[in-house]
């Protein structure tokens, strides 16, 4: 459609505003379509130029509506910037994967599955016996209700080889997401000013986590096969540095997992080094084509500190992990945890525990697994077809994204902007870079929402590039 086409819209949408109350939800695109016998991208454009006016507001998941009227004159802040002072950190604290996105754009930038992928009738159920439990009027123990500190040590203790003294319910601590365990990670065990090894590139949450504790970053590159350990050795050696964050299993943007000759080369690095490996095993329980392999496992003697996470898998809205790590160190990202947020809520804690323990848990298990290999498939087929110039440079064996190496010279901040006018959400692989990108890539989630849109949004892709 032209432009004309479009400024009708608008010139249309605006007349509509003009008569209707503020709060007032705004006809579909769909509609739109329909009285303008336009196409999608034309109308979400004409929505855009509208939101940009600040004559509506986008509600992710329910619609559009008429912006409220905001007073004529502005406030004024400025009295903030000398109460508060240069920041801490530089990183952005919303990550351009946590953004809202218009209702009937193609979103391929959350870092979450999309809910028909959850067990949703289980965690319910969960809920609602938790809430009628002493759960919902008691307070957990610091260190978590014990039965789910068993549960989280028994999974990984399941991986471990004969010979091994295996991780017991008192080396798990329980804590609200894995997001707020790198942040007493890094804070307990590095402390500010101090270096700490990173894969390059890595999730932004740990880089974001690391900024906010003033942590230096040293990044190491990685890849389809993870880090050299040579490499990891250097750069321990080089800085004095005492830990290495790693994802050894279905990384976050790559997908990739070590072979195991590499992680048992980096764990030899690390004993040798009197380091620590923490090791965030956020996709546990997101494999397709490998199991995980967790080097906790083989570790007894206190250089793993181990992470894993159930918001993929179970809810979203159930924010409870754990932290598996023994010694001293256990003991100051105990203490830690407790002065931040004292415990986890005791109702999250035996919601999740209920869901992982029924009997369907592993059936579900089975079925994420198939769907995730069902999405990732069509997206792959998809960008093989229609946006040939984004190489992929591994099929992840487990994960939740797509990670695109595009043609060098390639703006990459401008393609996600002309993406959003065509209705494509997509985030720059800038974010997953502790230091300067090697290249240009983007990260695309395959297990989000309207997977059969999956074509669409290459096709979008591939001709942008």
């Amino acid at each position: 459609m032209s432009q004309d086409s479009t400024d009708r819209i608008v010139e249309a949408v605006r007349a509509w505003i003009a008569t209707a109350p503020p709060g007032a939800q705004v006809p579909s695109n769909r509609a739109l379509m329909a009285e303008h016998s336009a196409s999608p991208v034309t109308v979400h454009k004409a929505m855009q130029r509208l939101i940009a006016h600040g004559l509506v507001e986008s509600r992710p998941g329910v619609g559009t509506f008429v912006r409220a009227v905001r007073a004529a004159v502005p406030v004024d802040y400025g009295w903030q910037t000398a109460a508060l002072g240069s920041p801490q950190s530089r990183v952005s604290a919303l990550s351009s994967t946590q953004r809202a996105a218009a209702p009937d754009a193609i979103g391929l930038h959350s870092g979450y599955p999309a809910r028909e992928l959850l067990p949703e009738r289980m965690v319910r159920a969960a809920i609602t016996r938790a809430a009628r439990s002493d759960a919902a009027m008691t307070r957990s123990p610091v260190a978590g209700h014990p039965e789910l500190q068993a549960w989280f040590a028994s999974e990984l203790a399941a991986h471990a080889p004969a010979g091994i003294t295996a991780p017991t319910a008192r080396d798990a601590l329980v804590i609200s997401g894995s997001q707020s365990g790198l942040s007493s990670i890094f804070r307990a065990l590095v402390g500010p000013g101090e270096p700490l090894v990173i894969e390059s590139p890595t999730y932004w949450g740990a880089i974001l986590a690391a900024a906010q504790a003033g942590v230096v970053l040293v990044p190491v590159p990685t890849g389809p096969d993870g880090p050299d350990p040579d490499e990891v050795d250097r750069a321990l050696v080089r800085t004095g540095a005492r830990a290495f964050y790693a994802q050894p299993t279905f990384a976050n943007p790559t997908g990739a997992q070590w072979p195991a000759e590499i992680g048992t080369a980096v764990l030899e690095v690390v004993r040798r080094r009197g380091a620590f490996l923490i090791e965030d095993d956020w996709a546990h329980d997101l494999a397709i084509d490998a199991d995980p392999r967790p080097l906790a496992a083989f570790d007894d003697d206190g250089h793993v500190i181990y992470l894993r996470s159930l918001t993929k898998s179970v809810s979203p809205a159930l924010r409870v992990a754990a932290v598996i790590a023994r010694g001293p160190a256990r003991e100051r990202i105990l203490t830690d945890r407790a002065a931040e947020s004292m415990y986890v809520s005791g109702l999250l804690q035996a919601a999740a525990l209920d869901v992982v323990t029924q009997p369907g848990w592993r059936s579900h298990l089975r079925g994420f697994r198939q769907q995730l290999r069902a999405r990732r498939d069509l997206l792959v087929d998809g960008i093989r077809a229609h946006a040939p110039a984004a190489h992929l440079e591994v099929v992840p064996v487990g994960g939740l994204n797509l990670w695109l190496r595009l043609p060098d010279g390639t703006d990459v901040d401008a393609l996600v902007r002309e993406c959003e006018t065509r209705g494509l959400i997509i985030v720059s692989g800038a974010e997953w870079f502790p230091a300067e990108a090697s290249g240009p890539y983007v990260r695309l989630n395959y297990s989000g929402e309207n997977p059969e849109r999956f074509a669409e949004a290459a096709g979008i892709l591939g001709s942008l590039l």
